[in-house]
């Protein structure tokens, strides 16, 4: 972008069977979907994502599970499973969702709905953004994600390039019109070089 981290706002959404939101100021994140565990936030693959508090006591003494039992079904049984029936594979839900299945199809709304709400969200608490990044599985190669998460935010200054967007998988590229005030970028990421960096940072 020829700019200096500290010179920008940006949101970066990493998008995988775990998934997170995450606000950039000035080089610095202030504030992320994640909370005290991963659970918090975006639907995921496993992953109920944010929920009402009063649901886990409301399941737990509907179906008498224990404490360790709750945990497991809102880590491993819910997300994209629970709410498809289907599968944890976003690919698996698109596939299902393209041939009329109703809750895959919903399963891949809420998640689009999360992401705009949450860019939306942090462009507040950031007085503004400057660009979107999408990196993660999911948000390396969905470009239907992508599209429906961007979609309707001209007010924003978000506005992508459709040719560009549907042809872009797992690869460096700004997806986003040359008008658009808003730069619209896939990441590819790379958490195993971000982690021996910050490991040498820590033994250094």
């Amino acid at each position: 972008m020829g700019k200096k981290p500290e010179e920008l706002k940006i949101v970066s959404c990493h998008l995988g069977n775990g998934s997170s939101v995450t606000a950039v100021h000035g080089g610095k994140s202030v504030d992320t979907t994640m909370g005290f565990t991963p659970l918090d936030g975006l639907i995921m693959g496993t992953r109920t994502g944010c929920v009402d508090p009063s649901v886990v006591t409301y399941l737990a003494d509907k179906h008498r599970f224990t404490p360790s039992e709750m945990s497991d079904y809102m880590n491993k049984k819910s997300g994209f499973l629970g709410v498809s029936g289907i599968s944890s594979d976003n690919r698996d839900l698109t596939s299902a969702a393209e041939q009329g299945d109703a809750r895959a199809r919903l399963a891949k709304d809420m998640l689009v709905y999360q992401i705009k709400k949450y860019i939306g969200a942090y462009a507040a608490v950031m007085n503004g953004v400057d660009a979107v990044l999408f990196t993660g599985g999911i948000g390396e190669n969905s470009h239907d994600v992508r599209a429906e998460a961007c979609g309707d935010m001209e007010y924003l200054g978000i506005k992508i390039d459709e040719a560009v967007n549907s042809g872009t998988r797992g690869e460096l590229c700004k997806i986003s019109t040359a008008d658009s005030t808003v730069q619209v970028w896939v990441v590819p990421t790379n958490e195993e070089l971000l982690i021996a960096r910050d490991t040498l940072a820590l033994i250094s």
